[in-house]
């Protein structure tokens, strides 16, 4: 049988993979010390990635909660990563108004809906059932708002104009909520207090589920004119929420709304918005570009980490020939081949590696997710960076076992021998 065939290569690929283990058990606490800069190289690629993955999908679901061909427009951007300094001119930019948005309203004639809102932030629930923590969100809205948040009522109704133009004291509540304050029949037609003020309830919305940070159906919603009455908070900032009638007017909608803010608001021609446009697309890119930064950033620091213990692996296997060499003279003396002595060397440096990659891919993936527990995040195993960190610890281990793997390969036999 020649030496070439597939089964022999099999065998010899065996015997050196065996041969390669024995020697890391030999010298254990040496083999620890080696690996250890490539589990900490893997551990912070793969900590890092599985943290932002489980970051991202909860972002993404978070940030998809307006309808279809739907925008919206506000004084900030919906996401911002800059510094202080970068946030100065958004404080200086005027306020967006109701009557502003009022204005937008009447016309922006190619939109099919156009809502109003203002999130209130937190308020505290009381029912004869239950009393929530102060935390529960609360949106004042118009009814457009429900089409544009892709809000679907499930039980009793929505907020209408009327309930707008006559500040009404009602409320449509989040499914989760609802199940929280009326834990024994439907709310619709009850009666509750959000922050000490009374109303009744006429609606409940369908269920969207969990998102970052807490609960997507944690929320209540008033006429927006209730909300700002109630809370005394005219002054504050609103978003205008604009759904395009359909995909191929969606580009048209948003230039005729620009352009009707920018007068509204007497944006000089040429000077940039006073104001921040964004859709789910636009946001979720954003958030990607942010995150794509950080993991070059992480990977680059732990490419250098890998690279310094690729050196200290040829260190060690340097060691380990010059340790070897009788053994490798008798090898070659009884009929081995320079090219098994090279495939065991390599073998060596490439499970030394492997088994410091799939402790830092575990150790990577398991603190990731300990993190994602913490921002209420869905577990994650990012299966595609755990197979490329694998890849590269058996790139790094060929790379920097070959130069001892030759060295070892081309000793002389008898001089080997002979060597004490």
């Amino acid at each position: 049988m020649k030496w070439h065939k597939p089964t022999l290569l099999l065998a010899e690929l065996g015997e050196s993979l065996a041969m390669a283990l024995n020697a890391l058990v030999a010298h254990k606490l040496r083999s620890a010390l080696t690996l250890l800069g490539v589990l900490v190289g893997v551990f912070s690629i793969i900590l890092v990635t599985t943290a932002m993955r489980a970051l991202k999908n909860n972002v993404e679901t978070e940030l998809t909660r307006l309808g279809a061909q739907t925008f919206a427009i506000q004084r900030w951007p919906a996401v911002y990563f800059g510094g202080p300094q970068g946030a100065q001119k958004y404080w200086r930019r005027k306020n967006i108004t109701y009557a502003q948005g009022q204005l937008v309203q009447r016309k922006a004639t190619l939109a099919k809906s156009v809502g109003l809102e203002r999130n209130f932030w937190g308020g505290q629930i009381e029912t004869r059932y239950h009393k929530t923590p102060p935390t529960v969100q609360l949106f004042g809205e118009t009814p457009e708002s429900f089409p544009a948040r892709d809000w679907i009522v499930a039980e009793g109704r929505g907020v209408t104009q009327t309930d707008v133009d006559n500040a009404r004291d009602i409320c449509v509540l989040g499914s989760g909520l609802a199940k929280t304050v009326f834990p024994s029949g439907s709310p619709v037609g009850e009666h509750l207090k959000i922050n000490g003020a009374n109303y009744t309830v006429v609606g409940v919305l369908a269920s969207k589920g969990g998102a970052l940070g807490g609960e997507q159906d944690n929320f209540a919603v008033v006429p927006i004119t209730t909300g700002l009455n109630r809370l005394g908070r005219w002054s504050w900032s609103l978003m205008i929420l604009v759904q395009a009638r359909d995909a191929a007017s969606y580009e048209d909608t948003v230039e005729q709304v620009r352009g009707i803010l920018r007068v509204i608001r007497k944006v000089r021609p040429g000077d940039e918005d006073d104001f921040e446009l964004f859709s789910n697309d636009s946001v979720i890119a954003q958030f990607n570009t942010f995150t794509l930064a950080v993991r070059i950033g992480i990977s680059v620091v732990s490419s250098i980490a890998l690279i310094a213990a690729g050196i200290g692996i040829m260190n060690i296997m340097l060691v380990s020939v010059t340790e070897r060499t009788r053994e490798i003279g008798v090898r070659r003396a009884v009929g081995a081949k320079k090219r098994n002595i090279m495939t065991q060397f390599i073998m060596e440096a490439v499970v030394l590696c492997e088994v410091g990659g799939v402790l830092g891919v575990l150790l990577g993936i398991g603190s990731g997710n300990i993190a994602a527990h913490f921002m209420k995040a869905p577990t994650v195993i990012p299966f595609d960076w755990a197979f490329l960190g694998l890849v590269i610890c058996s790139v790094v281990g060929i790379v920097f076992g070959t130069y001892p793997a030759w060295k070892a390969a081309n000793l002389d036999p008898i001089e080997s021998l002979r060597y004490e």
